[in-house]
């Protein structure tokens, strides 16, 4: 039991913003909080969506964590400051850069300090699907399959593809790449002042999920391997890294440096980073049996298995399982849609456009459109004759890879409204979560109930009840608006050595539950219908299911 007070800092970088949460390790409480947005970002700069490409500054991240955490503390008591004794924090994943031999971002370079190749890569930039066919094509040929424990797909929203397409694309950076980091190791290499590529830490989460590695093969794949796919990939030949890390690993203390930049006590302890969403898994509450679905603009859905129900078997057509990603000691589970809440984002432009056109002085009333769009859908009685639409408009993630697939919508009359439309959009993402689900289920991963974060959760009640409603489960919404950064914290308390696992951090530190939704059997016997016209209608656009 602890005796006097301590707190920690939990970090949570996002797509859009970075936020801090200042924690009392005693039983979870918010002490302070902030959000500050990466201003290059903001401005658009280095990205081009029309060619999905979606890149990101360094100086973005430094700029804004030390902003971030320093106003958070300035909303603490004076004595906070002194008190805080770990630092963890998850970032969005796949999101690599090249470095040189220092483990410097190619970016902050002043050579190549303007060059979106040099940036970080996004997650959600595409522009390697034509490098991931290549892996994927050879990964099938090889006498290992590297591709078994991602799902028997390799993204061309991972590092591999992203840094080879970087590689390619840009000779000119060729002469000083010399490796590749993700931006969670690159994160805990600059607070703790190692950041060399074969000496800084690497995050089991993020290896194991994005890059391929598993400890049956030794780690990464092969160099042999990847000079079969492309020579260019030799220039990382023995500048990466074998071992990788758990998230309840300390893995070294806050440099003087950073200190003095933060605000905080130099020598606190630093844990390892992971995937923003493994870390809102935690902050939820994860357990075996539990399905988390963090919800936002996509989705990320992560379970954990123990090795007993699991055994030898890989899990086809998810985002991966590894083993330690999420809770150390059972193997984690990941899929996800690649969109959701954009796909009702999508569906507001589309409408907004007129009135953009011909009433740009009543800009404000595009936010409101989702609002009457969801007022009117909600009334709307569910029927076998409803329109049915498919929510790939980004790519399907799971179950089953495929980026070049693309959204559609059938059963569609003279009669049929915009809330009718918005209505089949919403269920449409409903009905991906439910393939997700009995992919689970049918590969032997237990899934008893949901807990959901992030805001679409916390802040549409009609989307979470069509969800209920489609899958068939009960579903409870975390009361925290800080999932990931809550989860970060529980390790950043396990790393200082205030609780001995992350067992007992998230028993001390969970948050309750905002609400529940449980589905209705009315609905849920007609939604099994139309859940079948989903999968028919994939079926003959793309042959999925």
């Amino acid at each position: 039991m602890q005796t006097r007070t301590h707190y920690v800092i939990g970090i949570d970088f996002g797509s859009d913003s970075v936020r801090c949460l200042v924690v009392d390790t005693a039983d979870g409480a918010a002490v302070a909080s902030a959000v500050v947005a990466y201003p290059r970002w903001k401005e658009g700069l280095y990205c081009a969506p029309a060619r999905n490409q979606y890149r990101q500054h360094p100086l973005d991240y430094t700029e804004s964590l030390e902003r971030c955490i320093r106003e958070a503390l300035s909303a603490c008591p004076a004595s906070v400051a002194r008190q805080i004794c770990g630092i963890s924090f998850d970032t969005t994943a796949s999101t690599p850069v090249l470095t040189d031999r220092e483990g410097t971002p190619l970016s902050l370079l002043p050579e190549f300090a303007e060059h979106p190749d040099a940036m970080f890569i996004l997650w959600k930039d595409h522009t390697a699907v034509a490098e991931s066919d290549e892996i994927n094509a050879l990964a099938k040929r090889w006498e290992i399959d590297y591709t078994r424990y991602s799902g028997g797909s390799y993204s061309c929203e991972w590092a591999w593809a992203k840094m080879l397409h970087a590689l390619r694309h840009a000779p000119e950076l060729r002469e000083k790449a010399y490796s590749w980091v993700e931006h969670c190791d690159w994160m805990a290499g600059v607070l703790t002042g190692n950041t060399r590529p074969e000496t800084m830490p690497r995050s089991r989460c993020v290896a194991g999920h994005k890059a391929m590695w598993h400890e049956s093969w030794g780690g990464l794949p092969s160099a042999e391997f990847f000079e079969a796919v492309d020579p260019l990939y030799n220039c990382f030949r023995g500048h990466l890294y074998t071992h990788t890390a758990t998230a309840d690993e300390c893995v070294g203390r806050l440099s003087e440096e950073w200190a003095r930049r933060l605000g905080l006590e130099a020598g606190i302890a630093v844990g390892v980073g992971a995937i923003d969403c493994h870390f809102g898994a935690v902050g939820a509450g994860i357990r075996p049996g539990t399905l988390v679905k963090v919800m936002g603009t996509s989705t990320c859905d992560i379970a954990v298995a123990t090795y007993d129900e699991l055994g030898d078997r890989a899990i086809h057509g998810i985002c991966g399982q590894v083993d330690g990603s999420v809770l150390p000691g059972l193997i984690g589970l990941e899929a996800g849609q690649s969109a959701f809440g954009d796909i009702y984002a999508w569906f507001r432009r589309v409408l907004a456009w007129p009135l953009r056109q011909l009433c740009p002085e009543r800009s404000e009333l595009e936010g409101e459109i989702l609002n009457r769009l969801t007022e009117e859908a909600q009334r709307l009685p569910v029927t076998e004759e409803d329109p049915v639409a498919l929510d790939w408009h980004n790519g399907r993630r799971t179950p089953d890879l495929d980026p070049r697939m693309r959204g559609a919508i059938e059963g569609l009359t003279l009669a049929t409204s915009a809330p009718a439309l918005f209505k089949s959009l919403v269920e449409a993402t409903a009905f991906g979560s439910r393939a997700i689900n009995e992919r689970f289920r049918e590969e032997g991963a237990a899934i008893n109930e949901v807990i959901a974060i992030g805001g679409i959760a916390r802040k549409s009640p009609f989307v979470m009840q069509t969800m209920a409603d489609i899958t068939g489960t009960k579903i409870r919404v975390l009361d925290s608006d800080q999932a990931c950064a809550l989860g970060a914290a529980m390790f950043a308390a396990v790393v200082a050595g205030l609780y001995p696992d992350i067992a007992a951090a998230q028993q001390a530190m969970k948050p309750g539950f905002s609400a529940e939704y449980t589905p209705d059997p009315q609905r849920q016997a007609i939604y099994d219908k139309l859940y079948e016209r989903y999968r028919n209608f994939g079926k003959n656009q793309t042959g999925a299911f």
